[in-house]
């Protein structure tokens, strides 16, 4: 333990001295529970620690200087003979910050099991993960990895980590609360000691956590570690198998999960109109148990994408992309960037205007504009690439025309949009060809009437 300090000789607070005065010792802690609240800057402590009482009346000092604890949060519960230890009050000394002593009355004398809980500010975590293509990129393993951050201004050994998904809602900032002069403004005044502070996170969550008490922690040494997933209202709770020592203004990788042979979609698109004149290669993938997934939702994180370049397992970088919260049964569409291996090249080839129409003056107030589109496709890839070619149109009006065996290909989105979809072989190209017709003027009017029956 790094600052949570506690003084055992005869002190001397401002103008007070207190002589003769038993002070329990405040042994080095025996577990460690965090659990990161990664929407709030919020972290829940609870210590388990075997306190040495007398029969009688026994005074704890605990110290919060140069940490971030909340004092207003502060608890204590003994964990044997709770029948037996009554723990009166914990009183904040006046003229005298960062330290709190608790008033304990005890029938039996000995070693008694406490767990000491309270927030504190300074932790935090982030997801992120790792996907690795196979050759053929029809596959990828998915391994996902947390960064745990203590900035807390406290050491935690041999912790047992849980992270917290959802929003918490919040009444007060805990590392103000732990700036605080005095924790509740009025110094010198006994304060009751209450199971959990006021400001804390929605009931749920804390009635769900003091169900889930401490777990087991005698795992092999050598065994990897595991990501134990609980729904907890609407908050989702991730509970790191074992335990890990976390110092303060260190951060730790923890590994989180690893799910092999998750079916995946490789999709090249094009769109002018969202992405310029290149190409960028998206990744597809569902959170189910057909995708070997599906138990829980994936916290949002950045995914680094590789691939397997050769039978030694080499391999080569693919792209990366932020992801949100992808809840179980829900698709993720993943955008790794611009590719220079996909090329497309749109190509106008021929422009011009035809069957005009004529007000009573003899003034033109219709016509069709007749534009010839060539698209130049090349795949230097080795292997296949399914692409997707989007075209927006400018106005709703129109007629498309496709050449050669463009229609095989073709689709119209919406009012506006039409797209071809295909699959390139191995460094092949492939010529797309079609005419667009866009009616202008009165010439609208024609085209409402050829399509007021579709």
């Amino acid at each position: 333990m790094k600052k949570t300090v506690l003084l055992t000789t005869v002190f001397v607070l401002g103008t007070m001295t207190f002589a003769k005065v038993d002070l329990v010792t405040l042994p080095n802690r025996d577990t460690t529970q965090l659990t990161i609240y990664n929407s709030a800057d919020l972290t829940l402590v609870r210590d388990a620690r075997s306190l040495t009482l007398k029969e009688g009346n026994n005074k704890l000092q605990f110290s919060w200087a140069n940490t971030l604890i909340d004092p207003t949060s502060l608890s204590m519960q003994p964990k044997a003979h709770a029948d037996q230890i009554e723990i009166a009050d914990l009183t904040y000394p006046p003229r005298v910050q960062n330290l709190g002593l608790w008033n304990i009355h005890s029938e039996v004398g000995g070693s008694v099991p406490v767990e000491i809980t309270y927030l504190t500010s300074g932790l935090s975590w982030r997801a992120f993960y790792m996907g690795t293509l196979t050759e053929d990129e029809k596959t990828m393993q998915l391994d996902g990895y947390v960064v745990v951050s203590n900035n807390s201004g406290e050491d935690y050994e041999n912790a047992q980590t849980r992270l917290i998904v959802g929003q918490v809602h919040m009444l007060d900032e805990i590392a103000e609360l732990a700036r605080q002069q005095y924790p509740y403004g009025r110094p010198g005044e006994g304060v009751p000691v209450y199971p959990m502070a006021m400001r804390v996170p929605a009931a749920p969550v804390m009635e769900g956590m003091a169900r889930g008490g401490m777990l087991a922690m005698d795992v092999a040494a050598m065994k990897p570690k595991e990501i134990k997933k609980e729904g907890l209202s609407e908050y989702f709770l991730y509970t790191i198998e074992g335990t890990e020592t976390i110092p303060d203004t260190w951060s730790k990788r923890l590994p989180s999960f690893s799910a092999d042979e998750i079916p995946v979609v490789n999709l090249y698109k094009f769109e002018e109109e969202m992405h310029g004149t290149g190409v960028v290669r998206y990744l597809s993938f569902k959170n189910d148990d057909e995708h070997k997934l599906g138990q829980t939702p994936i916290p949002g994180g950045n995914l680094k994408v590789y691939r397997t370049a050769d039978e030694a397992k080499h391999l080569s970088y693919a792209g990366q992309s932020e992801f949100k919260y992808i809840p179980v049964g829900e698709d993720v569409e993943l955008n790794l960037g611009g590719v220079a291996d996909v090329i497309v090249e749109p190509k106008l080839m021929d422009e011009r205007t035809d069957n005009y129409r004529f007000d009573k003056n003899g003034n033109i107030n219709g016509w069709d504009e007749i534009r010839t589109f060539k698209l130049e496709l090349k795949n230097t890839r080795p292997l296949p690439v399914k692409l997707e070619i989007k075209r927006n149109l400018p106005t709703s009006y129109w007629e498309v025309k496709n050449l050669d065996d463009a229609d095989k290909y073709y689709e119209k989105v919406d009012l506006d949009t039409v797209k071809y979809t295909l699959t390139l072989k191995p460094q092949s190209e492939k010529t797309i060809e079609y005419v667009l017709t866009f009616y202008q003027g009165t010439r609208t009017e024609d085209w409402t009437r050829m399509h007021k029956d579709n």
